[in-house]
């Protein structure tokens, strides 16, 4: 276990595991089964681990739209444009939808196949049996998409979510179309599966009150019970510092929350950033020395750099099923049809999900007129509007970042203890950007295809703006004057740090990123084992 030297706020460990978000827990069980080291997990916020209160939590959630994780950011621990504030012992994965699907060959290959962005220095056949890992940890439920779409060598860990009847029926009319769809891969168990409770699709995944839905603080209490690691939560790391004479990191320094007037100070013979894409880069930023006075791993200045994501373009439609407000709407169909779409004459990939909105055409109180809706009244205006039913369709498409994509510390906007935040701006790459009308015109495209095989009217077409699944800033590559860390996530210019997870993302693909987080981040637990 860490070993407290003189003062409580002196530690002495041989990892130090920096954040403690679903990515710091991959790397910390996966160490402290291959390794007797003493595993240190430092967390800037608070320990929730709330499963016996998550019953009252979702009661007030649902009846008042009360926030259910009240206590997981910082005050003040904010940036321009950043995606989330939740900075606590299981990160953003304490409310993640739990949506699990994999990337495609494509997406590391692309310069290689389609003349556009970067290859990434690893392949999907050597990231595969890290993501089986990674959904065997996570407890994910799927089925296998047909072939040549879904890769994979091994089943899921878990039978596949079943599908509502809402789903059932637009499965059979999305298909009309000749594009497969099949039911979307969750961490949420469908059966019985180590201590956690099997899903009741209860249709509140944001706040799961039984557990089903896999949340990282499930593992940290687990090790903590164990003890294979040792858990600092609220302190926050604010620099690191380098060994004299040496370009070794060997400390971080940093400060308790409810003794913020005391330095802490963590020693350590190997120390591990995962702190998301937004706070690693950010915490290398303001560790800037006089050997490297642009900030830790920085030398060839790419620290905040290509910084990725995707955007999606989305629809609604009405189609000719009657379809009933039931249950679990947040479940979807998903194809990767348009995600391994073969050659192309221009770039343009995709994922495809469909979803049960029925809930949209719910009971009103009043009419068209305004006038108000009783009894009888009420119940044969909601039968007359539920003659057809409302699906939404979504795509996320592959956004191709630019190297001024990036992280960097804006001046003026401090923490209460006087740390620059960072500024986040996202910029496409030129290639994206020119290929942006002809992406969107594509996928509309293939609404328009399935509406018009399968019946119906497209209702309303919206883009979004903004890149979801953000990643990069730590990228890793072969060649240090483009990227910050190898393929492992070690750091080119320092070999006693590694970042994990989102960070070292080279592009952010047609999906949600969250399993490839968890995939690498075993990976380089793997090698960071053998270097201990």
């Amino acid at each position: 276990m860490a070993t407290l030297l003189q003062s409580s706020d002196v530690i002495e460990t041989d990892v130090c595991i920096i954040g403690a978000g679903i990515t710091a827990a991959m790397v910390a069980e996966r160490l402290s089964e291959q390794s007797s080291a003493d595993i240190l997990v430092v967390e800037a916020g608070n320990e929730i681990f709330n499963l016996s209160e998550r019953f009252e939590r979702r009661e007030r959630f649902i009846a008042y739209g009360e926030n259910p994780w009240p206590d997981d950011h910082i005050r003040g621990q904010t940036a321009s444009d950043i995606q989330s504030r939740s900075m606590a012992v299981g990160g953003l994965a304490l409310h993640w939808g739990g949506v699990t699907p994999r990337f495609t060959p494509e997406d590391f290959r692309l310069r290689s196949m389609y003349g556009v962005g970067t290859d990434w220095p690893i392949g999907y056949d050597e990231l595969e049996p890290y993501y089986q890992e990674a959904e065997e940890r996570l407890g994910v439920a799927g089925e296998q998409g047909p072939e040549p779409y879904d890769v994979r060598s091994r089943p899921y860990p878990l039978p596949a979510m079943p599908l509502s009847y809402n789903l059932v029926q637009l499965k059979e009319w999305a298909e009309r179309s000749g594009i497969p769809f099949w039911s979307n891969p969750v961490a949420k168990i469908t059966a019985p599966y180590g201590d956690r409770s099997v899903c009741q699709r209860c249709d509140t995944c944001n706040i799961c009150p039984t557990g089903a839905k896999y949340t990282p603080d499930i593992t940290f209490q687990k090790l903590i019970a164990d003890r294979r690691i040792t858990l600092r939560s609220r302190t926050l790391v604010r620099r690191l510092e380098l060994a004299e004479g040496s370009d070794r990191i060997a400390e971080a320094v940093g400060l308790d929350r409810d003794r913020p007037d005391q330095p802490v100070r963590i020693r350590a013979g190997l120390f591990v950033l995962a702190a998301g894409y937004a706070w690693s880069p950010h915490l290398l930023l303001l560790s800037r020395s006089e050997r490297f006075p642009e900030g830790l791993a920085n030398r060839t200045g790419n620290v905040g750099r290509w910084v990725t994501g995707h955007r999606s373009v989305s629809a609604f439609a009405e189609v000719p099923i009657r379809l009933y407000p039931g249950m679990f709407n947040g479940h979807s169909l998903l194809s990767k049809r348009f995600q391994r779409p073969g050659p192309l004459d221009r770039y343009v990939r995709h994922d495809l999900r469909v979803w049960d909105s029925s809930t949209r055409r719910g009971p009103r109180l009043l009419d068209d007129d305004g006038r108000p809706l009783l009894g009888d009244a009420l119940l044969d205006d909601w039968r007359a509007r539920t003659r057809t039913g409302v699906t939404r369709m979504r795509a996320y498409y592959d956004v191709i970042p630019d190297r001024e994509s990036r992280i960097d510390l804006e001046s003026g906007l401090e923490n209460e203890w006087g740390d620059p935040m960072p500024r986040i701006t996202f910029v496409d790459a030129p290639e994206s950007a020119d290929l942006r009308p002809h992406t969107e015109d594509s996928i509309r495209g293939v609404f328009d295809r399935i509406v018009a095989a399968g019946g119906g009217t497209v209702l309303t077409t919206s883009v979004d703006d903004g890149q979801d699944h953000p990643g990069g800033g730590c990228r890793m590559g072969a060649d240090p004057a483009t990227s910050v860390v190898d393929s492992f996530g070690r750091a080119h210019d320092h070999d006693n740090l590694f970042v994990v997870g989102a960070p070292t993302m080279v592009s952010g693909g047609c999906a949600n990123g969250t399993l490839t987080f968890c995939a690498l981040s075993l990976r380089s637990a793997e090698e960071i084992a053998r270097q201990l």
